[in-house]
């Protein structure tokens, strides 16, 4: 690995973003923070995008954010580290691709925040969750308020919040935290697996599935059901609806180009 804060590559559609700080368990400083909005700057228009991938090298994902540089300038954070997270985290959610987090290890404070924003998430057995915020006198950050109350209720979310006890991989399951639990040596593989299913899906009926489902909390139940039928117009009016369509009735195998 280089010595760059992330290391990108690139497989067809599928477009992975490594943190590669194992020596601090991938702990968030600002030239990982500005990396990564930099990473999703460049994906926000890239018509080839079918799947993003966040991953981490080493034993951790991500264990949170880099301790040192908050004892050396505390309230520097907010702008330095946390604005361009809430950037790179809003461009990945805002994306017709499925972002697939792939994490193992301590995932703590942000790297918990940054998984649960994300679409997806397949875990290793080794994972063990931490909310980790209320251990250092602080509230959370990366939407960790929106998205945590939205897996498992206010109550449960407020007692992981307050509490901060760790939660291993087959709680976390349980409680709709994460979506897969795999064995550790076999995380990139099933990652992998995933994301190659997806990207042979319909790109644009996926961007809309994943606003539709986003979205939802915000409106009422009859907004909902109109913002269902004109999704479903934008779907049908597409070459892969078509195609779909077409490959049904021929009983084959359908090819989507996402237009």
């Amino acid at each position: 690995m280089s010595d760059t804060p992330i290391v990108e590559t690139r497989e067809g559609g599928i477009h992975r973003i490594h943190f590669n700080r194992p020596k601090v368990l991938n702990a968030i400083n600002v030239a990982t923070a500005e990396a990564l909005r930099d990473a999703a700057r460049r994906l926000k228009d890239d018509p080839a995008l079918r799947v993003v991938i966040l991953s981490g090298e080493g034993r951790s994902f991500m264990a949170g954010g880099d301790i040192s540089q908050f004892r050396d300038d505390p309230t520097s954070v907010p702008d330095t580290i946390i604005t361009p997270l809430n950037e790179a985290m809003t461009i990945f959610a805002g994306l017709r691709a499925p972002v697939i987090a792939s994490i193992q290890g301590p995932v703590a404070g942000a790297g918990m925040s940054m998984a649960l924003a994300c679409d997806l998430i397949v875990a290793a057995d080794s994972t063990r969750f931490n909310f980790a915020y209320v251990n250092l006198g602080t509230c959370c950050d990366v939407g960790a308020s929106w998205s945590l109350p939205r897996s498992v209720g206010l109550h449960k979310a407020l007692e992981i919040a307050l509490l901060s006890d760790p939660i291993d991989a087959t709680e976390a399951q349980r409680l709709g935290l994460v979506n897969r639990v795999v064995p550790a040596d076999h995380l990139r593989d099933e990652t992998d697996k995933l994301a190659q299913r997806l990207a042979q899906g319909a790109p644009v009926a996926q961007g809309v599935l994943k606003q539709l489902m986003r979205r939802s909390f915000e409106r009422d139940f009859a907004s909902q059901l109109e913002a269902e039928r004109q999704g479903f117009g934008t779907c049908a009016a597409t070459a892969d609806f078509q195609e779909a369509v077409n490959a049904f009735l021929e009983k084959r195998p359908a090819t989507y180009q996402g237009r």
